[in-house]
């Protein structure tokens, strides 16, 4: 089951994919909250697409601890 959320902005979709990834791997989001430090609520948004943006330090600690690239988590596509 595809878990991706996609979210149009200006003249692009942003495709949101740390949902589907965690279901992937077979992790909870209180695991990766726990294990990466980071906050429930952040996790959460970048799960749904609700995020203005992007910290870059988030993104290095998911990807080091999910063993993935940054596009696996986020991908930006022209319309």
């Amino acid at each position: 089951m595809e878990n991706i959320k996609k979210v149009e902005i200006e003249k692009g979709i942003y495709l949101f994919k740390l949902g589907n990834l965690l279901q992937e791997k077979n992790i909870s989001i209180n695991k990766l909250m726990r294990d990466t430090d980071t906050d429930f609520k952040v996790i959460k948004r970048i799960m749904n697409g609700d995020i203005v943006r992007i910290d870059l330090y988030v993104l290095a600690r998911l990807c080091n601890y999910l063993h993935c690239t940054i596009e696996d988590i986020i991908k930006y596509q022209n319309k």
